[in-house]
């Protein structure tokens, strides 16, 4: 009688006082593409080190398949044909996510406090609240922030503690606008920040065709720098100059 059960071996770290992510995670990949697991578990550096020093390793945890070792989480993901992120990929995600749960949480405010989804306040609310998340992406680390900025903000480039200064403004402004106070002072500082950066990334990418990376949701990711970059700076210049005109200063 034949059987056309896959089976894999798995070992993998799980002493009492830790278990190791990548071995659930090789475990999760393996079930989910059909194999029965044998699941091995290394409760001891002991047993880890004997086991590295059989198999010639260094890592765990370790998947076999058929008698033949496949290696360990990214080496299974590939040979069961999953996608491997490639840490130098340039993506739009971080920023998709942002946009997509201010604004989800701008309708839910206006729904719960107006009876409907979309008001003209909840346009403000989700500018006001994407400048704060913004802002609190740069300030989890400001010297990597500031380093990135610098590399295209035309006032950075020429005064660099603008490139520290910035993220607070951001999120001062932002947090003034979603509360209505002190329109004094976050609209001219909205206006400000906006309009810089929106002609430091238009000559940055537009006129001088440069690659880079954008600074503004921190400074350790891959969101490159271009349309996204400008429609940022462009919603601080309309929510500035709506607010403005809201109040009739002009």
């Amino acid at each position: 009688m034949t059987t056309d059960t896959k089976r894999a071996e798995l070992y993998r770290m799980m002493s009492p006082k830790h278990q190791c992510p990548f071995g659930l995670k090789t475990l999760y990949v393996l079930q989910q593409a059909g194999f029965t697991v044998e699941d091995h578990h290394l409760v001891s550096r002991e047993q880890i080190d004997a086991f590295k020093a059989e198999h010639g390793v260094t890592t765990t945890p370790q998947a076999f398949i058929d008698g033949e070792r496949i290696g360990g989480y990214e080496a299974v993901r590939k040979h069961v044909g999953k996608p491997l992120a490639d840490p130098n990929a340039t993506s739009y995600r971080p920023v998709a996510a942002l946009f997509a749960m201010t604004a989800l949480t701008a309708f839910a405010l206006n729904l719960g406090m107006h009876g409907s989804w979309i008001s003209v306040q909840a346009v403000e609310w989700f500018i006001g609240l994407s400048m704060i998340v913004l802002a609190l992406l740069k300030l989890q680390d400001v010297e990597s922030f500031s380093t990135m900025f610098v590399n295209y903000d035309l006032v950075a480039r020429r005064w660099v503690p603008y490139s520290y200064i910035y993220p607070y403004a951001e999120g001062l402004a932002g947090l003034l606008m979603v509360g209505g106070l002190l329109n004094w002072l976050s609209i001219p500082v909205a206006l400000f920040i906006g309009t810089v950066g929106a002609v430091s990334v238009f000559k940055a990418v537009y006129v001088d065709k440069r690659e880079l990376k954008c600074a503004c949701v921190g400074g350790a990711n891959k969101v490159p720098l271009g349309f996204v970059s400008f429609t940022e700076n462009l919603m601080m210049i309309g929510m500035a100059l709506w607010m403005w005109y809201a109040h009739g200063w002009f």
